[in-house]
């Protein structure tokens, strides 16, 4: 049964929106798959164009031999913004999601939420559109064709964001599990791209602009090699995410000018903890802003190192916030304590004895 929603009431102070997992359903289906992945493109350029105003730190993360749960927080000093999200690779054979998270945005003026809304679904489709957005300005011009490597729970987000934002039209699937492949092959059925279910990563490399690689294992692996990779693709390299896992060879990220969300971050977790801790990259938001170059040549290698940063989600956050505004993507919840007189606490919970 569909969870009952309610308008929102913004004079209620007392009364936080809830997005479920239910209600943000709804809300992608009520917009769309692509105008959801532009609109949170457009939130997290707009918020990469003002980085210097965020609290930045790395993730604040609890690592245990199956996975690890972590908290990322930001602000920019009128909202501020945490996801609660964990990464457990062994969860699929067990049945269970990969990721989950949920996510909270706050007034800093009073400290009172404002938001509260899942972001397992959430954070698929902003870690998309960041891709996607980065390709963007990265990519090579009129690139038609990606390799998405890795066929897991990211894969048909990260397709639809290519298609929607850089107007790719082809793409060539490879997991070492065939039936990853065909499920992500089958959900793209009917989305206008043509897909190819390969049989090697070599063969889904032929002829792709852009390569991405999302793989799940936490461990070293090697997804790219030099021999694989050639002058003037770009790389999307956002599997590696945590210390110790890492998907391309150190020698196609020496060939490549590297371009990063948060570099205290990513030399931990990204690809890049491969290299020398002084190894030359670049932030993405100094290209987003005209302080740094992206793109300079045909036969350059880009390559972005994403690792998911908190002001990526921050982003995600604002743009939810707004487009529940007029729906009933939304439940109200009595999180809370309002007394009329706001010292006496106690007096609020004793009239509320049961007669």
């Amino acid at each position: 049964m569909p969870t009952k929603t309610h308008s929102p009431a913004p004079s209620d102070k007392a009364l936080v929106p809830f997005v479920s997992v239910d209600h943000m359903m709804q809300l992608i289906h009520m917009h769309g798959v692509a105008d959801m992945l532009r609109g949170l493109a457009r939130y997290i350029e707009e918020d990469f164009r003002r980085w210097e105003k965020f609290d930045k730190t790395p993730r604040i993360a609890s690592h245990s031999p199956g996975g690890v749960i972590e908290l990322m927080p930001t602000s920019d000093g009128e909202a501020y913004g945490f996801k609660y999200v964990n990464g457990h690779p062994k969860n699929t054979a067990e049945g269970l999601q990969t990721v989950t998270a949920f996510g909270l945005l706050a007034d800093v003026a009073t400290g009172y939420p404002v938001l509260l809304t899942e972001m397992t679904l959430l954070t698929a489709l902003r870690t998309a559109a960041t891709s996607a957005l980065v390709a963007r300005t990265l990519a090579p011009k009129g690139a038609t064709t990606m390799a998405m490597i890795g066929n897991g729970a990211q894969s048909e987000f990260q397709s639809l964001a290519m298609q929607a934002l850089c107007g790719i039209t082809h793409v060539r699937l490879y997991d070492t599990d065939a039936a990853a492949t065909a499920k992500c092959a089958g959900n793209l059925a009917g989305s206008g791209l043509h897909v190819t279910a390969c049989a090697t990563p070599e063969e889904a490399l032929e002829g792709a602009q852009i390569i991405t690689t999302c793989t799940a294992d936490k461990r070293r692996a090697t997804i790219l090699t030099g021999n694989m990779v050639g002058s003037g693709v770009h790389i999307n390299a956002i599997g590696g995410d945590c210390p110790g896992k890492t998907e391309i060879a150190p020698d196609v990220l020496n060939r490549a000018d590297i371009f990063v969300e948060f570099p205290e971050q990513t030399r931990i977790e990204g690809d890049i903890q491969q290299l020398d801790p002084d190894h030359p990259v670049t932030e993405i938001w100094q290209v987003l802003t005209g302080a740094a170059q992206g793109r300079h040549s045909d036969a350059q290698i880009t390559l972005f190192d994403g690792v998911g940063f908190a002001i990526e989600d921050f982003s995600a956050l604002r743009f939810i916030r707004d487009r529940i505004v007029g729906t009933h993507c939304f439940e109200p919840l009595d999180m809370l304590a309002d007394p009329d007189d706001p010292r006496d606490l106690f007096g609020m919970l004793m009239r509320a004895q049961p007669d």
